[in-house]
């Protein structure tokens, strides 16, 4: 019996480091038969392919991975966290710059949700970023109408049930009241949807303003609203050794052509 494991990486996961799409959107985009490995159309995601092999995605070869990449954006209140809106509302990449490179954000913010939302062209450092064993801690201010009481928090504080679908607990302070507004800290571990406002609803509050003020080891900060400005890749491995997260084996691999890579951006945006 050979217990050798197949030589390379898993399909999805080498389009998620080239920064296609997420390893669950590039499952669907090779199970929708657009991608050809050495000229055969895949019909399943397990598979696994080397860097010699030729893979193109509706008749396109891919790009080599690229250094991963992470920048922090302050989402403005009436921003949809997508590329496309039926509604033809705002979007979030309706704020970014053109030079900007392919990015996809990691977690979301709802419409009338505002504050800092991370973006990366990396779909395996979006995935870690994501995931729930990560215990990345989210950090919102929350103003809510209505007078909270320390017993009522106490329920978020425990975890609380809605709809037979249950939330982990919260770290909840009262900063303030004010008149009729209350503003609260309120720390997750996860991010389901519209976690907070659906909790706070249940205390008999309403959420009038939320704002996320930090993602794992990363802040909101001063940056302004619609403001995106990119982290360096020293930053970024200092920071996520913080909460004991690697960054790729490609990614220490291109140390080596980061002088390079920063020149030739440096350049783009003088000519842009």
């Amino acid at each position: 019996m050979n217990n050798q494991s197949p030589k390379g990486n898993r399909i999805a996961k080498v389009l998620s480091r080239a920064g296609i799409a997420s390893r669950r959107e590039a499952e669907k985009i090779i199970l929708a038969g657009r991608v050809k490995v050495n000229g055969e159309i895949l019909t399943s995601p397990a598979f696994n392919v080397l860097d010699s092999d030729i893979i193109l995605i509706d008749g396109d070869p891919i790009a080599k991975p690229d250094q991963e990449r992470l920048w922090c954006f302050h989402k403005p209140v009436g921003a949809i966290t997508t590329a496309k809106d039926d509604k033809n509302r705002k979007t979030i990449y309706d704020y970014f710059p053109s030079n900007l490179p392919r990015v996809m954000p990691v977690g979301r913010l709802d419409l009338n949700s505002e504050g800092l939302l991370l973006l990366t062209n990396s779909g395996e450092l979006k995935r870690k970023l994501e995931l729930p064993s990560s215990e990345l801690s989210r950090i919102y201010r929350v103003r809510v109408k209505g007078h909270p009481k320390e017993a009522s928090l106490d329920l978020l504080r425990s975890g609380i049930s809605i709809d037979q679908e249950s939330f982990r607990p919260m770290k909840v302070s009262v900063d303030r009241q004010q008149g009729a507004n209350a503003w609260l800290t309120i720390e997750l571990k996860e991010g389901k949807n519209r976690e907070i406002r659906r909790a706070v609803s249940q205390l008999g509050l309403q959420v009038n303003r939320l704002i996320r003020i930090e993602y794992g080891p990363f802040k909101l900060g001063s940056l302004k609203r619609g403001e995106i400005i990119e982290i360096n890749n020293k930053s970024i491995r200092r920071s996520l050794k913080t909460v004991n997260i690697d960054m790729t084996k490609e990614n220490n691999k291109k140390r080596s052509q980061n002088k390079y890579s920063e020149v030739s951006r440096k350049v783009h945006r003088k000519l842009s």
